[in-house]
């Protein structure tokens, strides 16, 4: 980016752990940004040594959860508008042409949702389920903060939003395994997020609760236009959230067992 495009400043954040395959794509995607700021959270792969190669700006820090770490990420930048991006995302040119449109803009809203497109199975998802999905990523930094419930953490802008058209490519899961290992974390993250807040489940939630997550990813986000891709990913989406009332209620179990245990020894 030129000084005669903007004036206006970008800074790209990602927060990472063992990423490589993955990030130099990524990172090939953020060139034009002014600064490119890494939080890595112990990779042992050749992250770190990628990163390097397009930013000073690394930084390796303990894994806090997803709302503190991108939280942090976002302090670390400098410019006057942040960009958060995956390390498994790519922007494409006619995204960065809009993102530096929008910088160059006198009316430049507060922040931006973003089009983010995902390739899975084989093809990229533009018929249904996941798409169109639109996520707050670009934003005036002196303006936002970051918030949500692990996993689900989120960029909060105080002022105007709006969208973008142009794409954001996510290179999501690698296979039908990757994902379940993938979603069987976040299950447990959730879980826990729930169980810190004072949520407790119930067998209506254990039962029911994945039945209308199949219903809404598969009928009402028309899931079923993407063929057996969409029956698949919408079964395991309905098995995330069937995990994640479980292992809530495994929490309880073991809360309630304690003072048995206690009273016994």
């Amino acid at each position: 980016m030129t000084t005669s495009q903007s004036t206006s400043t970008i800074s790209a954040f990602i927060v990472c752990v063992n990423e490589e395959k993955h990030i130099r794509r990524c990172l090939e995607s953020l060139k034009w940004c002014n600064e490119i700021v890494v939080i890595d959270s112990g990779s042992t792969d050749s992250t770190i040594e990628i990163c390097r190669e397009y930013t000073a700006n690394v930084i390796q820090r303990p894994w806090p959860g997803f709302v503190a770490q991108k939280s942090f990420g976002l302090s670390q930048c400098h410019g006057e508008w942040a960009l958060n991006i995956d390390a498994d995302e790519v922007v494409t040119p006619e995204l960065r042409d809009q993102i530096l449109a929008v910088m160059a803009s006198p009316n430049a809203l507060n922040g931006y949702y973003i089009l983010r497109v995902v390739y899975y199975l084989g093809k990229f998802w533009r018929k249904g389920g996941w798409y169109p999905e639109y996520r707050l990523r670009l934003c005036r930094r002196s303006v936002t903060t970051w918030g949500g419930d692990d996993p689900h953490e989120k960029a909060i802008v105080s002022g105007a939003t709006a969208r973008l058209t142009a794409e954001l490519l996510h290179y999501t899961y690698e296979d039908v395994s990757n994902q379940i290992r993938s979603l069987n974390s976040f299950a447990t993250t959730a879980a826990e997020t729930m169980w810190k807040k004072g949520r407790r489940t119930s067998l209506p939630q254990i039962l029911f609760n994945p039945v209308g997550r199949f219903i809404k990813f598969y009928f009402i986000r028309k899931g079923y236009r993407e063929g057996i891709s969409g029956l698949l990913v919408a079964g395991i989406e309905a098995f995330y959230v069937y995990l994640k009332y479980v292992k809530l209620w495994e929490k309880e179990r073991a809360a309630a067992a304690k003072p048995n245990t206690a009273a016994e020894s």
